[in-house]
């Protein structure tokens, strides 16, 4: 895929804070049309909360974020819906309704926002099934699929619209390698951005263009897949090769976690009465 100067995503000096403790804490980066960016990080680390801001389903607690041109932080839920248009979603758990079939799921969109007729639309959401490797499941339930093919579907549903930009997170969790590689081709197809949140290294760098790792509320390291694989800070070599021993900790207390200000503690043993014993 051809990259070019166009900035489809300008990312400035964002801090997002949840109490005394800022997750994300001057987050800089562009994402450039036809590229596929790939965040990765330790677990807590803020990959997600990013991803929220990008798509504007959070508001930061300063900076900005830009999509196709647009300052989005600013915008009210009726504005944003606008531009939400122009991008797809993969979220980690498909996120499907559980009350409609997987093709009632995968039309959704299409029939929300486009005047196509149900035959059209119909055809559409044949080829987006076949496309992930689920031909002829349009009439099953949710609850009738496996976690992985709900995964897919929420793919299909992400693409029905053949949105410029795509967003996914964790997209290839609980996928066999196969369709992990079929997802991959998807998720770089030759007329699509993406940005993917992955902890899947195989995955990422077979797909990236380039890649961001975050860690203290920053970006510790940026560049190329080559530029990552060869990068001289242990934090990196640590993640990308998956070392139980190195600079990034095991270990994630109350205090460090991201939503610890919103979390009212409550006391281990305060809770044993809530549990029934079972008796002989």
């Amino acid at each position: 895929m051809s990259v070019n100067g166009d900035s489809i995503i300008e990312v400035d000096q964002l801090v997002r804070r949840f109490g005394d403790r800022a997750v994300l804490d001057g987050i800089a980066f562009n994402v450039h049309r036809g590229e596929t960016l790939v965040i990765m990080g330790g677990s807590g680390c803020g990959k997600s909360t990013l991803l929220r801001h990008m798509i504007g389903s959070m508001k930061p607690t300063a900076g900005s974020v830009k999509l196709f041109g647009e300052e989005i932080t600013g915008m009210k839920e009726r504005e944003i819906e606008r531009v939400r248009l122009r991008f797809g979603m993969l979220f980690q758990s498909g996120a499907l309704l559980a009350s409609l079939t997987v093709g009632e799921n995968v039309a959704l969109p299409l029939f929300q926002h486009t005047k196509k007729s149900p035959d059209e639309i119909e055809q559409i959401v044949k080829r987006k099934l076949e496309m992930v490797g689920l031909t002829g499941f349009e009439d099953l339930k949710p609850d009738e699929i496996s976690g992985g093919m709900k995964k897919r579907v929420g793919l299909a549903r992400a693409l029905a619209l053949d949105p410029e930009l795509l967003f996914s997170d964790e997209p290839t969790s609980g996928l066999d390698p196969i369709m992990t590689a079929v997802v991959d081709e998807l998720t770089k197809g030759s007329h699509m951005t993406a940005v993917v949140v992955s902890h899947d290294m195989t995955s990422a760098f077979r797909i990236a263009t380039r890649m961001i790792m975050l860690g203290h509320g920053s970006i510790v390291a940026e560049g190329t897949p080559d530029e990552i694989r060869n990068s001289l800070n242990p934090e990196v070599q640590q993640f990308i090769h998956g070392r139980a021993d190195g600079p990034i900790p095991l270990n994630l207390s109350q205090e460090e976690h991201k939503d610890h200000q919103l979390v009212r503690p409550r006391p281990f043993l305060g809770g044993r009465f809530r549990f029934h014993h079972k008796h002989s």
